[in-house]
């Protein structure tokens, strides 16, 4: 019964946005007080540990939501000068098959922009990328939203794989081998996936070559302790592969001439990559700048039924490792050289700016929302307990679901971070009783919290927010749950044939 009753937010949650396809922001609202009330009738839910929960919550909200706004504003501002649409017709012009585009955009080509920042960039760019190739803005969403899972665990410039090994105390190349392997399947399945979702699976030959292309050059980035550059360098050798297969497949390669709008949107977000490049990968200008942060301090909080919260940190602000002052840093570079292109007009940012409020504007009270709720059934004991139950349940075969707990806790945090600090010490413990390697469930722990990016209400209304979708993410998540379940248990599946040897 006490599974049930933690588990019923979530299901309300689901049913809202899948079945009766409420908006998100609205469906995360009603979800949230509805877990509000469970968590004070049925788990001990106090004030202190309310106020805590709700605190740290805000907190991650705005983080995200400065990502999400400071993305959204550079996306639009470059659209404004017509430098997306140019970059646009430029990847058609270098890879020619307008089917293979539509799948390495949705694919590798946000596995370039996961690999530098995440929090919901890749969706946010690649979508209305896709959407300008003729491709319906549902379908759109749910292909970038499927496509750049593969490359979340060793993403974000090394930052979750950070998190993991400082929570899990695992030896980073002791990590790497299992997670690169489960990381470099669910590559060659996303791909498949994104090609079945885009109406276009009969090009899964090429998409498995590039799969296993991308899955061999992740594992040996991060084998040779490359990890920052791992998915990164990944999506850009999947990208250069599928180059050179279209043009091989093509007759005729027209030239595109170099214009102005094409010229600024490359030096705009090239200048965004070399600065992310300089600030996460280790060297002297990261030691300088890396360790300027803020964070606040939470007391130890505990619920009414013992169910204890340690005290610790909400949410670090990197301030100079986080993708939103790295992002704005590109705002202000692009002004400069957008003036120098006369690529603008007197209006151009205040059209960009009103741009980003139409969009950005729903999906921040969703976003807040869902998180709130998250908040809630974490320090009241709830999600722990949805966990546990999975764990008792399924006892030697835990491994096969040992992802989805991964994916419970990036759906409810909307971040593969959150759902390692959540529950790497359940997925330990877990290994500890049935007696099997702790790598293989952690491995599986982040795996499944990669995939569960797909399903991640905070960052399906993000994408959503940028095709003109707003309230319509149930949609998407209805489209998107299955795939990320599906590619999920074969991960789960490897875990447990790994845990035989």
């Amino acid at each position: 019964m006490n599974y049930l009753l933690a588990s019923a937010p979530i299901i309300l949650l689901l049913a809202l946005l899948t079945i009766f396809k409420w908006s998100g922001k609205l469906a995360g609202t009603v979800s949230w007080l509805f877990s509000v009330v469970i968590a004070i009738l049925f788990f001990g839910l106090s004030l202190d540990v309310f106020w805590v929960s709700q605190a740290k919550g805000l907190i991650f909200s705005i983080y995200v939501l400065l990502v999400l706004w400071s993305a959204l504003l550079l996306y639009n501002f470059n659209n404004r000068v017509g430098g997306i649409s140019a970059l646009t017709q430029w990847l058609q012009t270098k890879i020619p098959d307008p089917t293979l585009l539509k799948i390495l955009l949705a694919w590798a080509f946000t596995g370039i922009l996961e690999g530098i920042a995440g929090f919901g960039l890749p969706i946010a760019v690649a979508a209305p990328m896709l959407a300008g190739l003729g491709v319906s803005p549902l379908i759109a969403v749910v292909a970038s939203a499927i496509g750049n899972t593969w490359s979340v665990s060793l993403g974000n410039m090394g930052m979750v794989f950070q998190v993991l090994t400082g929570i899990s105390g695992l030896e980073e190349m002791i990590l790497v081998p299992i997670i690169a392997l489960m990381m470099g399947i669910a590559c060659i399945l996303t791909g498949l996936a994104v090609s079945l979702v885009l109406g276009e699976i009969r090009k899964w030959k090429e998409v498995i070559l590039i799969g296993i292309f991308m899955a061999v050059v992740q594992y040996g980035l991060a084998a040779i302790g490359l990890i920052p550059l791992s998915a990164f360098g990944a999506a850009v050798s999947g990208i250069t592969l599928g180059m050179i297969i279209s043009k091989k497949s093509s007759v005729n390669n027209p030239i595109l001439p170099i214009s102005n709008p094409l010229i600024a949107t490359f030096l705009s977000y090239g200048f965004l990559v070399v600065l992310m490049l300089l600030i996460f990968v280790n060297g002297p200008i990261r030691d300088v700048l890396f360790p300027i942060l803020w964070k606040y301090p939470f007391p130890e909080v505990s619920t009414l039924h013992g169910y204890v919260t340690p005290s610790g940190y909400g949410q670090i602000f990197r301030w100079f490792a986080y993708p939103a002052t790295l992002i704005t840093i590109a705002i202000l570079a692009s002004f400069v050289i957008f003036r120098k292109l006369r690529v603008t007009t007197s209006n151009t940012f205040a059209l960009a700016f009103k741009d980003t409020v139409k969009s950005a504007g729903p999906a921040t009270i969703g976003i807040i929302s869902t998180v709130g709720l998250a908040m809630v059934m974490d320090h009241s004991g709830m999600t722990f307990l949805i966990a546990q139950g999975l764990s008792d349940l399924t006892g030697r075969f835990f491994p096969i679901v040992s992802p989805m707990v991964g994916m419970l806790g990036s759906f409810a945090t909307g971040s593969n971070s959150n759902s390692n600090v959540l529950f790497v010490s359940l997925q330990k413990n877990v290994a500890a009783i049935i007696a099997i390697s702790p790598v293989i469930l952690v491995a599986a722990q982040t795996a499944g919290g990669s995939l569960g990016s797909m399903i991640a209400p905070a960052k399906l209304i993000i994408g959503c927010s940028t095709v003109n979708m707003a309230g319509k993410e149930g949609l998407v998540l209805r489209k998107t749950l299955p795939y990320g379940i599906g590619i999920a248990l074969v991960i789960g599946i490897t875990g447990l044939i790994l845990s035989l040897f």
